[in-house]
């Protein structure tokens, strides 16, 4: 009996001493990591370059189905942030600089570690070097648990590699899965909307729409305004000579609302004949999508109705499912509605007025 006591005592004076020593210890650490994802430059910057993103390749997010995320109105580029936590850990990380496919910086603070984050974006051979690099500083807690893990460098070593792995599994098959569907006529309904408006190079419209479309929700949210409707964008203008768009990203509400804040404006939804196409993937396939509508109605003898609406709208997005192979966006292009020709050998009554048949209802959809 008084050896298992001797055992114990030794055994916890050995636990204090390896924790004062632990404590002791510089909080430092620096760790790098890189790999090669099969994939362009620009996608990859992209994709790290919005925290919301981030859900479907950081593997320590992924691991703890526990953790709660939360993302303020803006979650691309400089001064986008983003924070979790599962009740007993918590952390934020915000982005300090970003240069356009090339390089992100952040600072990162977890349960009182903090580190200064960077990603460096590099073409090569088969696809984009990505290198990720991290100095921090951990709190003592941090120091402690971490020892009897393998150290700091081998844990954040480690979650940068899978994180790597996860990241070009995720945009090798998810960003190029998808499909599209020329669906029909239909007709766009009226309505009201809140909305955002830009005027941008044609190039920028994607990046814009994602950055309005956060302040959208982030606006709903903040004074909880309810939505009749999935948000969408309108093209009030798009000059490709002269490289030219002005958008609208807007978010259907269920009456005409006086907005006196911001840039935010009310708006009204006026109804047209369209032609509907629906793109399934991430949008990066958009110009695929509006080329295969063109082309459509080029073989099918449509006019486009120059005076409506163009349209996409974000039935399923990234904040309704991370995949984006599992997206969906609706194209809708302003039509005339088709005439009926009836055949040659068909004579009208006397004295009857012929009219041009109705126009679709509300969801009706033609297949010519």
């Amino acid at each position: 009996m008084r050896i298992l006591k001797y055992i114990f005592l030794l055994i916890l004076l050995a636990l204090v001493g390896i924790t004062v020593y632990v404590a002791t210890q510089k909080g430092d650490f620096e760790v790098t990591r890189s790999s090669v994802i099969k994939t362009s430059r620009t996608t990859v910057f992209d994709y790290v370059n919005d925290y919301k993103n981030w859900e479907t390749f950081g593997s320590w997010m992924q691991k703890d189905n526990g953790l709660k995320f939360d993302y303020g109105a803006k979650t691309i580029g400089y001064g986008a942030r983003s924070s979790w936590d599962n009740g007993s850990d918590e952390g934020v990380i915000k982005t300090v600089f970003v240069k356009e496919n090339d390089s992100i910086a952040q600072k990162a603070d977890y349960n009182g570690t903090t580190a200064a984050i960077s990603w460096k974006f590099k073409d090569t051979i088969g696809g984009t070097k990505v290198t990720i690099h991290t100095k921090g500083k951990m709190d003592i807690m941090t120091k402690i648990s971490s020892f009897f893990k393998g150290g700091v460098t081998s844990i954040v070593g480690d979650v940068y590699e899978k994180s790597l792995r996860n990241l070009d599994k995720t945009l090798h098959y998810e960003m190029k899965t998808y499909s599209i569907k020329v669906n029909g006529i239909v007709q766009r309904p009226s309505g009201f909307c809140l909305k955002q408006t830009v005027s941008c190079h044609i190039k920028s419209v994607p990046k814009n729409t994602k950055i309005m479309m956060a302040r959208m929700i982030h606006f709903f949210k903040k004074n909880k305004i309810a939505s009749t409707g999935k948000p969408f964008v309108s093209y009030d203008k798009y000059d490709v000579a002269n490289d030219f768009a002005t958008i609208s990203v807007c978010v259907p509400v269920g009456q005409l609302i006086s907005i006196s804040e911001g840039d935010v404006t009310s708006g009204e939804i006026i109804a047209f004949t369209c032609l509907k196409t629906t793109l399934t993937g991430d949008y990066s396939h958009s110009k695929e999508a509006w080329a295969k509508a063109q082309k459509y109605i080029a073989d099918n003898g449509l006019k486009q109705n120059f005076a409506g609406n163009y349209s996409e709208v974000y039935v399923k997005t990234i904040d309704d499912v991370k995949q984006p192979s599992k997206w969906i966006t609706e194209i809708y292009i302003p039509v005339f509605p088709k005439a009926v020709e009836l055949p040659a050998n068909v004579v009208l009554p006397e004295n009857t007025d012929t009219k041009p048949p109705a126009e679709p209802k509300a969801g009706d959809e033609i297949n010519f």
